[in-house]
């Protein structure tokens, strides 16, 4: 297996650990009791063996370009755990120059004692979950952190010298007004972040809130109602200096998120910890779900994959097309075929796509209905 040359290549490292269980998630992650004794140091073991097999199997891996260390909740590992993540990683990859170093964080553990040591460590990016400033909102979501908690961390991690600071925004949740979502746009660009993440709520089977849902104790997101929100938050964010570069994200200029730029625009990276999906050359694959049986099959000095696919040149054409229209960069002409140049011919025609040189970028309605425009594209 080799990373393909002229990709950037990054690492995705997954921390599975929450405090609680928010009530729309559905990532692989395990509160206290749900671990049967795993804990921290037992998982951060268990992942510098996975890194050093890694760096074997991949022979002579490529500078990583950009680190993202997701979850779960990475900040309960304190600044101490992440700076040890970041000293493993290091151990057995070398990090390009100007690497960009991400970890995910939940406000309530966080301080500006721990956004300072992070920095020292070579942390360069703060991605934090607001979701809304509204407690009514959060209260839906089974968030626990109060309202105004994110704001101070965000402007907490701007002091400790952190250049780029996301907040996570969702919309749509039962309860919420377009007024809630707007105060909590505002509140966002007031803490002087350079990167906003909004997604739509989307009920996932097997949650408590399908499960509320189901049971009629709340209303199912309303697709007229998230449209609306969706272009209120764009047009408010856009008149604040951000840009959208993705369907679900917008930065001032220099503040992109490098690493899931990768993931829409033909990157390739190792994904380590358990439940991590990785993409390197033809293979995607993901690793066991529980910290158990990923330390136990990294104990037998075996890479903890549950199950692997390779790629087809249909199934890679397919996923490049649906990742690379999302972007404001917009999608290369030269890799449809002729009968979906015919087809993206119709959708400029139609006002979802416009021609920009040899690119195809979504118009404002049409990111309203960009799955359907690919789907439309392809079939």
């Amino acid at each position: 297996m080799t990373v393909r040359a002229g990709r950037p290549f990054g690492l995705y490292i997954h921390v599975p650990f929450c405090a609680t269980r928010c009530g729309y998630c559905d990532f692989n992650t395990y509160t206290p009791a749900e671990l049967g004794g795993a804990n921290p140091d037992g998982w951060l073991a268990a992942l510098r063996t996975e890194l050093r097999l890694a760096a074997a199997h991949l022979g002579q891996p490529p500078p990583v370009e950009t680190v993202f260390v997701g979850g779960g909740t990475p900040s309960l590992l304190g600044a101490a755990g992440l700076t040890a993540v970041l000293d493993a990683v290091r151990d057995h990859f070398t990090l390009a120059p100007g690497a960009e170093v991400t970890t995910e964080s939940n406000p309530e553990s966080t301080s500006p004692a721990f956004f300072a040591a992070l920095r020292r460590a070579g942390y360069t990016r703060i991605s934090l979950g607001m979701q809304s400033t509204a407690p009514h909102v959060l209260a839906a979501l089974d968030r626990v952190h109060s309202p105004g908690r994110a704001l101070d961390a965000a402007r907490e991690a701007r002091a400790a010298g952190f250049d780029h600071v996301n907040l996570d925004l969702i919309y749509g949740t039962p309860g919420e007004t377009d007024a809630d979502l707007m105060a909590s746009v505002d509140a966002a660009v007031r803490a002087g972040v350079d990167h906003v993440s909004a997604y739509a709520l989307i009920v996932e089977d097997g949650t408590a809130l399908a499960r509320r849902v189901r049971r009629g104790e709340l209303p199912a997101p309303d697709d007229d109602v998230l449209a609306r929100r969706y272009e209120l938050l764009d047009r408010r964010l856009t008149d604040a200096g951000f840009d959208w570069y993705e369907v679900s994200n917008w930065s001032r200029p220099g503040g992109e998120c490098r690493h899931n730029i990768g993931y829409w625009d033909g990157g390739q990276w190792w994904g380590a910890g358990p439940g991590a999906h990785g993409y390197v050359d033809s293979i995607r694959w993901w690793n066991v779900k529980h910290p158990n049986a990923y330390a136990a099959a990294l104990d037998g000095g075996e890479l903890p994959v549950a199950d692997y696919e390779e790629l087809d040149a249909q199934t890679s054409h397919v996923e490049d097309v649906m990742l690379r229209a999302r972007l404001r960069s917009g999608l290369p002409v030269q890799v449809l075929a002729e009968a979906e140049r015919a087809r993206a011919d119709r959708a400029v025609a139609d006002g979802l796509l416009r021609a920009e040189g040899d690119r195809l970028v979504l118009t404002d309605r049409g990111r309203l209905l960009a799955d359907a425009v690919v789907r439309d594209l392809l079939t």
